[in-house]
C-alpha cells in the first residue's frame, strides 16, 4: 500500500527452506508457484533462479517494480551454527557474566552428561562500565572514562557491539552516552532500549548480544540479495512495443523493493531487518502459521493446529481464534524476548535420516540430508531419509513428484536401502523398516503437537489440523487418528502455503515498555492508573505511526493493546488485552493456563505492548486450482501393516464438494496426501482439502 501512481508490480513471495526454496505470485488472478532445490551455502542463489525463472515466464512491461517478500532461515542456521560475529558486551559494571550465569536452569534435568549452552561473548569481549539507573529511572551515575572503553574495545577487533545496562528500560540516558562514544567504531551497534526497553537483565542482554550477532551477516546477506534482484530486474529484457509507448521515465529500470518477514507473522521494510535482524530468526515458519490460519478461516475453522513438515523440521504452533506471539521463545537454546509467533520445532522432516542407536533401536532425525545430497530417491544421497520410507510404502508416486517434473528413483531407493540394512545386519525386511521410520518419525510430531495443545490447556480434539509443507499431507491424518482430531485440512499449493502466507501477510510493527506498577483494586484499574497506562500506549502509538510515515507507507494501521500481569511475588506474567476488564481477564486466564485462581490477591502490571498492523490486500487461492478431468488410478500402498489397494487421485481433478473414500493417494505438485482407509474427503469452495479422519480410540 504505497503512494499512487506506481509503476505495475511484481509482487514475489519466497521462503527459503531445507530442501526447496518456494516461490508464490499473482498472475492474471491466480496464484503460482515455483520449487527450485535450495543452495544451503548460498540461499541466494536459489532465490535468484527462481526470480529469473519467474520474470523470464512472464511478459516484458515497460515499467514495472520488483517486491520481493522473503522468508529467511539465514538468521536461524547462523545461530545453530555458531557462524555469526564477533560481538563485544558492554554492560553495567559487575554484570559482565549475566549472559554466562543465565537462570541455571537445566533444559535436561537428568541428564548428567549435557553440556551448557556456551555464551555468544566470550568473556574477553565483555566490558563493564561504571554507571547505575535506578529502577524507577534517576542516573544514580552517569558513565565515564568512555574514551578508554572505546580504545579498550576496538583492541578485540569486534565486528558488532550489544549495550545492555541495568535498568535502561526506565531511562536510557547512559547508553545514549555510550552510543555516541561507540559511533567511532563504525560497525553495527545494537542497544537494549531501542531493542527491548523491558526488564529481567539476562533475557535482555541475551536478546540484545543475539542481535548483534546476527547484525552484519544478514546486512550482508540483504544488502546483497537486494543489489542482485535489483541488477536482475534491470537486465530484464521489455517488449519493444510496449518501451516505445511508455514515459521516458517509466522505460528506465526500477529499483526493486526487498521486504522480510518477521517471526512475529508480519512483514518488515529490509532496514528494519538489517538492522534488528532478530526480529526475523522464525521467519520462515511464522509465513506458514499466517497461511494455515488465513486459509482455514475460508472453510470456517478459526481454531487450527498447523502442522508444517518440510524437508528439514516440523514446526507446529495452535491458533485459537487469532495467531498470537510469544514474548518467552528460545532459538538455539538461548533466551529471545522478540515477539514471535509460538511455533514449535523438532527435527523430523522429509529429509530426517534413519539409524539404529548402539542399542539396535531406530531412530529418526533430527540430523537431515537437507538439500544435498538430499534422501536416497533424489539421485545422490545414499543414507534412509523418511522420504525414501515413504516412496518404498507407496505413499510417494514416483513419477507424480513436482507435478513429473523430478522422478524419484524408487529402484536405487530399494537397492542402497537394501545394502543399507545388511550393513547394520538387521534383519528387517525394507517395508518393514520403512514402516517402522514412519510409525518412529510420526511419534516424535505427535509429541510436538502435545506440547502445543494438551501442555498448555487446550483438547486437540477442539481444533482442525491443517497439514502443510511437503510431508505435511503423507503423515496428518495418522497423527489426527492418534490424538482423535476430528478433521484435516490440506490446504491449496500445500507444499508453498508459508511462501503464501508471506504474500498475504500485513506490514507489522510491535512495541513494548516495562511499567512495574500495581492494581491498585482487585477488580477494575482505578481512573489513574488508566490515565498511566493510556499515556504509555500513546508514546508506543506515536512512535508506530511515525515509522510507518518514514517508510512511505501509507493507509491506516490498527492498533492492539496487550499487557503482560501476574499476581505479586510471581517470577512469570500472563499476557492479556488491555481493557477495563483486563483484571477479570487475567483472572480467567490464570484459572485456564494454571487450574486456580486468586481474585482478590493483588496484582501487578508489568510490561504494556503494541502490536501495529497495517493491512495488505488480500489474495485468494480459490482460482489456484485449475480443475481437469484425468482417469484415477490404483496401487498398493502400505496401511498400518499390510499393503491395500489405495485410488491414485490427481488433486486438480476432484470436483468441488464431491465426497471420496480413502485409502487413497491425492497427488499435486507441491506435496502428496495420504488419506487412510475410514476416511472421507473433499475439496470445498475455498480449494481446501478436507479430510475427516476415523478416530482410532
Amino acid at each position: 500500500m504505497r503512494s499512487s501512481g506506481k509503476p505495475a508490480e511484481i509482487r514475489i513471495a519466497v521462503d527459503t527452506g531445507g530442501t526447496f526454496t518456494d516461490c508464490v505470485w499473482v498472475e492474471n488472478g491466480r496464484v503460482r508457484m515455483l520449487k527450485v532445490f535450495s543452495t544451503p551455502a548460498d540461499p541466494s542463489r536459489a532465490i535468484i533462479e527462481g526470480i529469473t525463472r519467474i520474470l523470464d515466464a512472464a511478459r516484458p512491461r515497460a515499467a514495472h517494480t520488483l517486491t520481493l517478500l522473503h522468508g529467511t532461515t539465514v538468521g536461524t542456521n547462523t545461530l545453530l551454527q555458531r557462524k555469526g560475529a564477533r560481538v563485544a558486551f558492554v554492560t553495567t559494571k559487575g554484570f559482565e557474566d549475566t549472559i554466562e550465569i543465565g537462570r541455571q536452569a537445566r533444559p535436561k534435568l537428568y541428564d548428567f552428561f549435557f553440556d551448557r549452552i556456551e555464551p555468544l561473548v566470550p568473556s574477553d569481549l565483555r566490558f563493564g562500565v561504571a554507571e547505575r539507573t535506578a529502577p524507577a529511572g534517576d542516573v544514580l551515575q552517569a558513565p565515564n572514562d568512555l574514551d578508554q572503553l572505546t580504545a579498550r574495545i576496538k583492541q578485540q577487533h569486534p565486528d558488532a557491539v550489544a549495550v545492555s545496562l541495568l535498568f535502561s528500560f526506565a531511562n536510557p540516558e547512559n547508553e545514549l552516552r555510550i552510543a555516541e562514544a561507540l559511533k567511532q567504531l563504525d560497525v553495527p551497534l545494537s542497544f537494549s532500549h531501542q531493542l527491548l526497553p523491558e526488564f529481567r537483565e539476562y533475557e535482555r542482554a541475551s536478546t540484545v548480544v543475539v542481535n548483534a550477532y546476527l547484525q552484519p551477516v544478514m546486512e550482508r546477506y540483504l544488502h546483497r540479495l537486494a543489489e542482485e534482484t535489483k541488477e536482475l530486474d534491470a537486465a530484464r529484457p521489455r517488449a519493444a512495443s510496449d518501451a516505445a509507448s511508455a514515459p521516458l521515465d517509466a522505460a528506465r529500470p526500477r529499483a526493486a523493493r526487498v521486504f522480510v518477514m518477521q517471526s512475529s507473522g508480519g512483514i518488515t521494510s529490509l532496514d528494519i531487518a538489517a538492522r534488528e535482524p532478530v526480529r526475523t530468526v522464525l521467519s520462515g515458519p511464522a509465513g506458514g502459521v499466517v497461511g494455515a490460519s488465513a486459509m482455514a478461516r475460508l472453510s470456517g475453522f478459526h481454531h487450527i493446529i498447523g502442522f508444517d513438515m518440510g524437508g528439514t523440521s516440523t514446526d507446529v504452533a495452535l491458533v485459537s481464534g487469532e495467531a498470537r506471539a510469544t514474548n518467552e521463545a528460545e532459538v538455539a537454546g538461548l533466551p529471545v524476548r522478540i515477539p514471535m509467533l509460538d511455533i514449535h520445532t523438532v527435527g523430523a522432516g522429509g529429509g530426517s535420516l534413519a539409524r539404529f542407536d548402539a542399542a539396535g533401536s531406530l531412530r529418526v532425525g533430527p540430523e537431515s540430508a537437507g538439500a544435498d545430497p538430499g534422501p536416497i530417491c533424489y539421485g545422490r544421497g545414499e543414507q534412509p531419509t523418511v522420504t525414501d520410507a515413504n516412496l518404498l510404502l507407496g505413499r510417494l508416486r514416483p513419477e507424480a513428484f513436482l507435478g513429473g517434473e523430478f522422478t524419484l528413483d524408487l529402484e536405487r531407493t530399494r537397492r542402497l536401502v537394501t545394502e543399507w540394512l545388511k550393513r547394520n545386519r538387521s534383519t528387517l525386511s525394507v517395508e518393514q523398516f520403512a514402516a517402522g521410520v514412519i510409525r518412529v518419525v510420526n511419534a516424535t510430531m505427535e509429541k510436538a503437537i502435545r506440547v502445543v495443545s494438551i501442555e498448555r490447556g487446550y483438547d486437540p480434539r477442539d481444533f482442525a489440523l491443517v497439514a502443510f509443507g511437503g510431508a505435511g499431507g503423507l503423515h496428518a491424518c495418522e497423527l489426527a487418528a492418534s490424538l482423535s482430531i476430528p478433521t484435516v485440512i490440506v490446504p491449496a499449493l500445500p507444499g508453498a502455503l508459508s511462501a503464501y502466507g508471506i504474500l498475504v501477510s500485513d506490514v507489522v510493527k510491535d512495541y513494548s515498555r516495562t511499567v512495574l506498577c500495581r492494581a491498585d483494586t482487585p477488580v477494575r484499574p482505578s481512573a489513574a492508573l488508566t490515565k498511566k497506562l493510556d499515556a504509555e500506549f500513546r508514546a508506543l502509538t506515536q512512535s508506530a505511526e511515525r515509522e510507518f510515515k518514514n517508510e512511505g507507507w501509507t493507509g491506516k494501521p490498527t492498533f492492539s493493546r496487550t499487557a503482560d500481569l501476574r499476581y505479586r511475588g510471581q517470577g512469570f506474567e500472563l499476557n492479556v488485552e488491555y481493557s477495563p476488564n483486563m483484571l477479570a481477564d487475567f483472572h480467567a486466564e490464570h484459572r485456564r493456563r494454571y487450574g486456580y485462581s486468586s481474585p482478590h490477591r493483588e496484582v501487578e502490571i508489568v510490561t504494556v505492548r503494541l502490536h501495529a498492523k497495517l493491512p495488505q490486500a488480500k489474495v485468494n487461492l480459490n482460482s489456484a486450482a485449475a480443475h481437469s478431468a484425468t482417469k484415477p488410478q490404483t496401487a498398493n500402498v502400505f496401511f498400518d501393516t499390510k499393503f491395500q489397494r489405495a485410488q491414485i487421485l490427481a488433486r486438480e481433478s476432484l470436483p468441488l464438494n464431491q465426497a471420496f473414500r480413502g485409502p487413497a493417494i491425492v497427488t499435486e505438485y507441491s506435496a502428496t496426501t495420504v488419506a487412510p482407509a475410514g476416511s472421507f474427503f473433499s475439496v470445498d469452495p475455498s480449494a481446501n482439502l478436507i479430510i475427516k479422519v476415523k478416530n482410532r480410540s
